[in-house]
Order: structure tokens, then C-alpha cells, then sequence
């Protein structure tokens, strides 16, 4: 179906893509695995056309043969992308948005799209209501919107990169179903996941790719998840959660019935030196908690204290005063500036660490940002490296060295390891455990149950906005977390 024949893509200082050849057979389900800055991107917006390979090599569709793609050719040749970050018009409906630039035959009507997006939903099992304004939905629904959009194109390629990211457990089941669905109709699927175990589902034949360069294709029935993940990082790695030797001390954060932002009631401690996980199902008020200590949103009732100390936090900036720090789920957005440089996200919470007399020292901002460069790895060819050009995993280190700049005592992690590979996971359960040796108390929140058991020393589990146990960790057990989440009461499991 698909051939890539000798592909190089050159950055300023940074070889993306390095002679890559490889093949994807007709109705196959296909992945790319690599580390984040493997070049799976790259190599996905160069068969898409969104940017142009180096001279000299070839991208070859059912033997019809080009040196470079546009958006356009690549989309006459039947290549569908759907890209981790979601681009749809929010104030449209869903089947306006499905049809989009689309010639509808006789003419635009909102009844006759409906009635399309409907036989689709029927057809591929979305659960989904085509005139909803896309606005109103989740990112979950909104993923499964482009999903709908990519296959109402009558696709031959479709490449998915991280299509589960946000995606609820039974909402991947019918996401699975969907592409089971068009590798029977023939549709060859590249699939591009950092979560090993969707892999072995689906997954046929997996691609491996490592500091812009091809290492291996390999039948996903002739590998295991050590090999593969070896591929990736081309050395041995442990994928055991690191083992924190700390114990946690006195109560360094308490809050007391935090109501407001969704949440009711938020009543819970924070122990010097200790993981604190926040486990829940999406919705269950994990993020809101997190945003009312931070001083996001606006706290209706309840108190909060500092080392027995009743404080007030009404913004981020006076959360970062006292001591906490976000980390938020969502990097672009909320993060980081990402049409802004390394060397100017670094220091964005930290100022006072980089000011001189009352001014900004370059010398001492060019030191904080090289520190943090090199202490948690960021690949970047310079610290004036625009964070946008960057890599998911090497933009949430920047996240995070914005954050540990301003020197916090508590830090919240909120999906700390969305959308990164499983070397750069390992190197952020190495920081947090870290940071806890240190003294630094952590709250973590995340959707990844096997996170959430392997890193947390005590874990909340919350349920439509409140908290609906405490687990110990002599007592953490998937089924028992996962029944809290859903509602049930201790008595009743």
C-alpha cells in the first residue's frame, strides 16, 4: 500500500528523520513505536504532506511514485490523520464538523448531514448525538469526532497518533471495534501509542524508530514488551517502578471540606516526602481538587493549611509563593508558551532565582535554563529552541523545569506521563521519587491504574466530586480502586 524509501528530514542542529525505509501492507494494523524525538511525527506529517523530507528520497502509493506529498496529493491518494491534539471548529455541530468542506450533492442542509452522521454512528458503533455542539463535549467525545471525520473520508490510510490519550477504558473498546471494522473493509491502519498493552490488543506489526533512524518492523506475535521496549531506548531498561527508600513525615499540607469548582467536601492531609495519589474516573474532580490548591478556581468554602498554618490561595501566582505548584495535565494550553524559547519558559515561575537589581539577569536565566536542561534531559539542540519544535516528552520537561525553578514544597503532578514514551516515564517516576527523598511533598493524579498502585504511597479515590475512600497501600488492589470509582462505599464492597 505504502513504501518509504531512504526519508531524511534536517532541522537547525537536529536530524529528525535519518535515511528511514519502511513498508505498510494493504489492511494492516501497523504501529510506530519510539521514544518522543524518535521522528514518528515527522515521519507521519511527511506522509501527510504537512512538511517536505529532504531531497532524494521516495514515498511510493500502490507504485505511483513521489519525491515529496502535499496535503492535497497526500489526501487524493486516501492517507486520513488524526493528530494527538484535536482540530475541529467548536462552535459547529458534529456532523458539521464530520462534512466539513465536503460537496454534499444537493445542496447544504443540517437535516441531511445529520442523517449522514447518524448512518455512520450506526454503522461504527460511536455513541454520539450529530447535532450536539462540539463545544459541549469532552475531549474524549471530541477525539472520537475526528475519528468519525477521518472515516466518513472513505480513507485507504489512516494514521492515528495517540487516539486514546483521552479516551475512557470503554471508550478504547469501541475505538478497537471501530478500527477492527476498517481492516476488514481493507483500510490499512498506522497506529501510534505509548501504552505497551494496546499494542499487544491490536497491534499486527510494529515499526520501531530511535533518534530519527529505523531499527527494526517485527511481527508483534514474535516480540515481547521488554524486547520492544529495548528497541526503543536501545539499552536495557527496567520498567518496574522505582523503589523510594523515604518515609513520609509530618503533615506539610491539610485541607479542610474544599467545596467549589465541581468538588464537595475535599477533606484530606499531605505528608512531607509523600505520593499521594488522586485515582477517579474522568469527571470525578481530580483536576478541579488540584485547581482549587493552586488557586486556579475560586474556592467556596473550606480551608487550607501550611504546616498547621491556615492560608489563603486565590491565584497560582500566590500558590507559587507559598510553596505549590501545578503541573497540569495539559501542556500546551496550560504549560508551557510553546511559540516561546527553553530559555524563557524556564524561568517563568522562578524570576526571582534569575533577577538582579530589580532586572532580569541573562547570565543567570542562561544557567537555570542549562541546569535543567541537563538535569532532566531535554533534548534540544539549543536553550533558544522554540518550545513548539520540541518533542510531547521533552515539552513536559520543560513543564517541569518551569516548575521545580520556583523551588516548591508541594508539587502537584496531573497526568504526568500522557503521551510519553516509557524512557522518559521512567526518568519522571525517577524525579518524583527524587523530590520525595528530598522532603518535596507530591499529590499525583492519573487515569493509569498501574501508575497510580506503583508510585503512590496512599491513595484518594474520588467519585462525582467527592472523595469516596482512602486506600493504604497494604490494601491497594485494581479492583478495589476501581469499585470506589465507580461509586461504591467500603461497606458495600
Amino acid at each position: 500500500m505504502l513504501k518509504l524509501e531512504h526519508i531524511s528530514k534536517t532541522y537547525p542542529g537536529v536530524r529528525a528523520l535519518n535515511d528511514v525505509s519502511l513498508q505498510f501492507k494493504d489492511g494492516e494494523i501497523h504501529a510506530l513505536l519510539g521514544e518522543n524525538g524518535a521522528g514518528k511525527s515527522t515521519l507521519i506529517k511527511v506522509i501527510a504532506g504537512a512538511i517536505s523530507p529532504d531531497a532524494g528520497g521516495r514515498i511510493i502509493f500502490d507504485n505511483k511514485e513521489y519525491g515529496q506529498m502535499t496535503p492535497a496529493l497526500s489526501a487524493q491518494n486516501g492517507v486520513a490523520v488524526i493528530y494527538q491534539d484535536v482540530n475541529l471548529v467548536t462552535p459547529m455541530t458534529v456532523a458539521e464538523n464530520i462534512f466539513m468542506g465536503r460537496r454534499m450533492g444537493r445542496g447544504y442542509s443540517k437535516k441531511r448531514l445529520n442523517k449522514s452522521a447518524q448512518k455512520l454512528f450506526d454503522e461504527y458503533g460511536f455513541m454520539m448525538d450529530p447535532s450536539a455542539k462540539v463545544e459541549k463535549l469532552s475531549p474524549a467525545s471530541q477525539q472520537m469526532v475526528e475519528i468519525a471525520r477521518a472515516i466518513s473520508n472513505n480513507a485507504r490510510i489512516m494514521i492515528m497518533d495517540e487516539p486514546t490519550a483521552p479516551l475512557a477504558s470503554h471508550e478504547v473498546d469501541i475505538l478497537f471495534n471501530i478500527i477492527k471494522k476498517l481492516k476488514k473493509k481493507g483500510v490499512t491502519v498506522i497506529y501510534i501509542s505509548h501504552r505497551m498493552e494496546e499494542v499487544f490488543q491490536i497491534i499486527e506489526r510494529i515499526s520501531v524508530l530511535r533518534d530519527g533512524c529505523f531499527v527494526k518492523t517485527i511481527s508483534t506475535k514474535d516480540t515481547s514488551r521488554k524486547e520492544l521496549v529495548n528497541l526503543m531506548v536501545g539499552r536495557e531498561l527496567n520498567e518496574n517502578f522505582p523503589v523510594r527508600t523515604s518515609r513520609p513525615g509530618e503533615v506539610m499540607l491539610e485541607a479542610r471540606n474544599l467545596t467549589g469548582n465541581s468538588v464537595e467536601n475535599i477533606s484530606f492531609v499531605l505528608h512531607r516526602g509523600e505520593v499521594l495519589g488522586f485515582a477517579g474516573l474522568v469527571g470525578s474532580g481530580r483536576t478541579e481538587t488540584a485547581e482549587l490548591i493552586c488557586g486556579a478556581k475560586k474556592t467556596d468554602s473550606g480551608e487550607l493549611f501550611l504546616l498547621g498554618r491556615k492560608v489563603s490561595v486565590h491565584s497560582p501566582a500566590e500558590a507559587i509563593k507559598q510553596g505549590i505548584v501545578l503541573i497540569p495535565e495539559d501542556r500546551k494550553e496550560q504549560g508551557v508558551i510553546l511559540h516561546n524559547t527553553v530559555l524563557f519558559n524556564t524561568s517563568l515561575s522562578g524570576t526571582d532565582k534569575v533577577t538582579k537589581h530589580g532586572f532580569i539577569s541573562r547570565a543567570l536565566n542562561e544557567k537555570l535554563a542549562e541546569q535543567y536542561c541537563r538535569e532532566l534531559r531535554i533534548k534540544v539542540p539549543h536553550i533558544r529552541e522554540m518550545v513548539v519544535n520540541l518533542s510531547g516528552g521533552n515539552q513536559q520537561k520543560v513543564v517541569l523545569a518551569k516548575s521545580l525553578a520556583a523551588e516548591p514544597d508541594i508539587i502537584i503532578f496531573d497526568e504526568p506521563t500522557k503521551g510519553i514514551d516509557v524512557g522518559a516515564k521512567q526518568e519522571i517516576y525517577q524525579l518524583m521519587n527524587k523530590l520525595a527523598e528530598e522532603g518535596k511533598s507530591i499529590i499525583m493524579i492519573s487515569s493509569d491504574m498501574e501508575e497510580i498502585l506503583g508510585m503512590s504511597d496512599r491513595i484518594l479515590v474520588l467519585y462525582e466530586g467527592m472523595i469516596s475512600g482512602e486506600v493504604q497501600k497494604k490494601d491497594f488492589s485494581q479492583e478495589y480502586i476501581l469499585q470506589l470509582a465507580s461509586g461504591l462505599q467500603k461497606e458495600e464492597i
